[in-house]
């Protein structure tokens, strides 16, 4: 999930709108919030609402529903993100795009585009994508290392295949060009 967020967050930044959060209760129903009317996905994104930090997404305040949303699966959420949870998304939410990922069994992914109120699957592309329609951009199964830990993860790409890089990574790619160019600037000198 952090991945995911991480990512989203560096992507949102050259936006001047949009927001991404994870384990985050989304309330979807003012007539029903006494009965506890939400969801909770591992991760989402909205694009075209203000940037800034949220306690909550009530969907009747933002004016939008989520764009996109990630359920991270495990033994005990299995069935119901499949089953019920889907449902929920489609049939009272509405989230344009659904995706699930079993981290422990990483052949389990799975996205939905909702056409005519009913998901409909999408095609992993020639590159190992899922692309998002909402974002331009793909989900893949990444092999690497993020925060100590090695393993297969769920990430999210360019449509060209580039990886879309952490904060961190961005961070150490700007150094490592700034590096180039001094040295770049001192042989010229030299010359």
């Amino acid at each position: 999930m952090d991945l995911l967020i991480d990512t989203m967050e560096v992507w949102l930044a050259q936006r001047d709108d949009g927001y991404t959060s994870g384990n985050m209760f989304v309330y979807y129903s003012l007539a029903q919030v006494k009965n506890q009317d939400f969801k909770g996905p591992d991760f989402f994104v909205t694009l075209g609402v203000p940037k800034g930090e949220r306690l909550s997404w009530v969907c009747w305040e933002e004016g939008k529903t989520p764009d996109v949303v990630i359920e991270l699966l495990s033994p005990s959420t299995r069935t119901y993100d499949k089953g019920e949870k889907r449902e929920i998304y489609q049939n009272q939410l509405h989230v344009p795009e659904y995706y699930w990922f079993d981290p422990f069994n990483t052949e389990d992914l799975a996205g939905f585009q909702l056409q005519g109120g009913t998901y409909q699957p999408l095609s992993i592309n020639e590159r190992g994508q899922l692309i998002s329609q909402s974002l331009q951009l793909g989900l893949v199964r990444w092999q690497g290392t993020y925060k100590g830990v090695t393993t297969t993860w769920l990430r999210w790409a360019h449509l060209d295949g580039a990886l879309v890089p952490t904060a961190e990574e961005q961070a150490q790619q700007q150094a490592e060009q700034a590096q180039q160019q001094a040295e770049q600037a001192q042989q010229q000198a030299e010359q």
